[in-house]
């Protein structure tokens, strides 16, 4: 047991200390990201054995997405204010629980109860573990250890269909959940060992629960209406309601009382993150945030981004088996380049954006992931691995190594580091909304309905026309990113441009004193 943690931002990613919060961050997020990857290449096999249609497994997908997207946010609250490394741990251990409940699962209506479970454990330790990178490394070093976080992580979430593939054909699909059980006990115990507590000393106001709600329900609403027939515009129209409305607390709450430190009061309408609003309750979204530009930018971009990359890992492990003929090992091994190519580079896309800024790498990698995406519509019956398959995955797993480290940096550098929490559970949240909504959308848009994915014929239309939709968005998302991220955020404070000339009071309301740093004398 650590003796006592060391001032914030201290610990160097080469110390022994510092490769053990690696390790843990990275086996922690590599599990959750496994648990969104790794279910979909054993759909087949359960929706057979559970006797489920399409819609159910778009919600053994979604159910899971849908609560960590909607309390992802919560978690990063939590984790900022009683402590990362201790909701951490909780959300590491609630997800090994649920894990369990997921792999005794008797109906396809309890797996869908059980993943939802899961889906709240991961949003406690997911956004704990890049704010943990954030919080106690050396500034020069977090650019590189996030390189390997996501690099390492992608591992995980590429290994997940290869590895579901073998154990289905193995032991059944049910170890797909129960191995989660000692990745969790390793975790925890480096974890409890190695990992200093960090938090938001200035943290106040009561957590906003309506927030949360709001945007659970926004979530839940739109995605019903679009996987189940019959709810349709409704069910939708009632979600996006919710959402405006959690929009409009989101603003208010963020605004500070009239008089609180550093703030300007209500009338002034300057969003300050992380204290209370208005009615005394700190927002879940602190809009303050978003006054930055890259930081609203690079959300965006992965938004789309994400709701793309959702869609290809959804459908084309099951494309692979229903269609081509590969065995759930077979379509699972096929993404292993991707594995591989995000282990070598991800680390160095990390330390190139820091040196050149995050635009190029960023916009190269989601235009090499859009190409590869075109290819893999394509893949059919017939389609051989060498020629039809392992092109595109290659090109795509170029486009993903060049891509995520440059985007996780640049989110976390846009936030004030007692924000890293929050900031992080921000990002997440948009990619997973991204993901669930793609998920619930694009199937049904392109005929992907009923027992389609036991109708080869049927299964490969809709494929090929979900790759082209999901190329589409990521051209969109590329488009994004090298219009508005223009700044090198991930340099050095001394070399970046001061805060103070980027925000002036003509365009935006004047930053705080303590946010409008000029460059040092020199």
């Amino acid at each position: 047991m650590s003796t006592g943690a060391p001032d914030n931002g201290h610990i160097h990613l080469s110390s022994p200390q510092g490769r053990w919060i690696l390790a843990t961050t990275i086996l922690a997020s590599g599990m959750a990201l496994l648990d969104g990857t790794v279910v979909n290449v054993a759909l087949p096999a359960l929706g057979e054995q559970l006797d489920a249609g399409m819609a159910g497994l778009q919600w053994t997908v979604n159910a899971y997405t849908l609560t960590l997207a909607g309390l992802i946010l919560l978690g990063g609250s939590l984790g900022d204010r009683y402590g990362r490394r201790k909701i951490f741990l909780i959300g590491v251990a609630w997800f090994a629980l649920a894990s369990a409940l997921c792999g005794f699962a008797p109906t396809i209506e309890t797996l869908i109860a059980a993943r939802a479970l899961q889906g709240i454990g991961g949003a406690l330790l997911t956004p704990g573990s890049l704010a943990i990178i954030q919080a106690t490394f050396v500034r020069a070093d977090r650019p590189r250890a996030v390189g390997a976080w996501s690099g390492l992580g992608g591992v995980a979430a590429a290994v997940g269909p290869l590895l579901g593939g073998w154990l289905v054909e193995t032991v059944g699909w049910r170890w797909v959940f129960l191995l989660n059980l000692p990745v969790a006990a390793v975790v925890m115990a480096i974890a409890v060992r190695h990992v200093p507590e960090s938090r938001d000393t200035q943290a106040a106001g009561r957590f906003d629960v309506l927030g949360t709600l709001l945007a659970a329900l926004a979530l839940t609403g739109i995605t019903y209406g679009l996987i189940e027939e019959g709810a349709g515009l409704l069910m939708i129209l009632a979600g996006v309601a919710c959402g405006a409305a959690f929009v409009v607390v989101e603003i208010r709450r963020s605004r500070p009382l009239a008089g609180a430190p550093g703030g300007h009061g209500v009338l002034a309408g300057r969003p300050n993150p992380g204290r209370p609003g208005g009615d005394g309750v700190s927002a879940l979204v602190p809009v303050g945030l978003f006054r930055d530009r890259v930081f609203s930018a690079i959300n965006l971009v992965t938004l789309v981004m994400y709701a793309a990359m959702g869609v290809v890992f959804f459908l084309l492990v099951v494309e692979l088996q229903v269609a081509a003929g590969f065995s759930p090992v077979a379509a699972g091994s096929a993404m292993l380049p991707v594995t591989l190519l995000m282990l070598l580079l991800s680390a160095r896309a990390g330390e190139v954006a820091r040196r050149i800024g995050p635009r190029l790498p960023l916009t190269a990698g989601i235009l090499l992931c859009a190409a590869g995406m075109l290819w893999m519509s394509g893949i059919g019956p017939g389609s051989h691995y060498l020629t039809d398959v392992l092109p595109p995955v290659i090109v795509f797993g170029l486009g993903l190594s060049a891509a995520v480290a440059p985007l996780t940096a640049t989110v976390l550098a846009t936030a004030d580091e007692r924000y890293a929490g929050v900031a992080s559970g921000i990002n997440n949240a948009v990619a997973r909304t991204g993901g669930l909504l793609a998920v619930a959308a694009v199937p049904p848009l392109v005929g992907l309905t009923g027992d389609a994915y036991r109708d080869p014929a049927a299964f490969t239309a809709g494929f090929g026309t979900a790759m082209v939709a999901s190329a589409v968005l990521m051209g969109a998302s590329a488009v994004i990113a090298f219009t508005s991220v223009r700044r090198n955020v991930l340099a050095e404070p001394e070399a970046r441009e001061p805060e103070c000339h980027v925000h002036c009071a003509v365009t935006a309301p004047p930053l705080e004193p303590d946010h409008c740093k000029p460059l040092p004398s020199r």
